[in-house]
């Protein structure tokens, strides 16, 4: 989708990755929509973009919250694409993981993004040509120790996406799926990073990521992995899952060490 002149939507739009996200999206000649929990976040976000973005300061994990963002979509005239980019992580063992965060992860990550494209796909459908990008991680492909909570999350993104992709190929929504790897973003605690660089786990910039997802919003492609070796561990674990069960589990006493801190 050729993306000028066009509204999009961008949901965790102040993070390390999303604000990024925007200025490529304003660059190439976007409209934004933008929607996060933090009114101050927002205000500092548009200062700095310049222009007329509309902000949108909601907690897309609640009804009252999805409703403000599919209200102030309907009085902009509608978008013609989304990006849902809002997510969280924590780093522990799950058993250690309190019943609570595991909740507000799977609702942040997997819950409120399928609601609230059913509410989005009705607007959608009214524009000739239309997008719906879902963010996910290549853990979701991946089930990766110390991240169980995570994963799951993000897996269910995976599946829904490829699912609608499929339920919505007759209708005018081009509906795709990114899988980052490890990005080098405030998402990932001092631990996370220290962790990564003990098991030699590479992460990609905030702005390669942003780049990436902006160029998937353009293009035709349903699906995109970022990140080499984690790109091939994706498709040796659909096939051969025991391999990269016997790597991880290799480092499992690493792992843990690092997830106890």
């Amino acid at each position: 989708m050729d993306i000028r002149d066009k509204t999009i939507l961008v949901t965790g739009s102040t993070g390390g990755i999303g604000s990024l996200l925007c200025k490529i999206l304003q660059e190439r000649g976007a409209k934004l929509v933008l929607t996060c929990y933090s009114q101050e976040l927002l205000d500092e976000l548009k200062a700095e973009l310049g222009g007329e973005p509309v902000i949108v300061p909601a907690d897309i994990s609640s009804s009252e919250g999805r409703q403000e963002i599919v209200s102030a979509c309907n009085k902009n005239g509608g978008i013609d694409g989304v990006v849902n980019l809002a997510g969280i992580l924590e780093f522990k063992l799950f058993e250690n993981q309190t019943l609570g965060m595991i909740e507000k992860i799977l609702s942040i990550n997997l819950i409120a993004t399928m609601l609230l494209c059913h509410e989005l796909i009705p607007i959608l459908k009214e524009k000739p040509e239309s997008a719906l990008l879902n963010v996910g991680s290549i853990f979701a492909s991946i089930g990766h120790p110390g991240f169980t909570a995570y994963c799951a999350s993000k897996a269910g993104v995976k599946c829904f996406t490829e699912a609608l992709s499929r339920e919505l190929a007759d209708t005018s929504i081009q509906v795709s799926y990114i899988a980052p790897r490890a990005t080098s973003t405030s998402l990932n605690s001092d631990v996370v990073n220290d962790l990564n660089n003990a098991l030699g786990n590479k992460s990609d910039s905030p702005a390669y990521v942003a780049n990436e997802i902006s160029d998937l919003l353009e293009s035709h492609r349903s699906i995109k992995y970022l990140g080499w070796p984690e790109k091939l561990f994706v498709r040796v674990n659909a096939l051969f899952p025991g391999i990269v069960r016997g790597a991880l589990v290799k480092n499992l006493g690493v792992i843990k060490r690092f997830a106890n801190q």
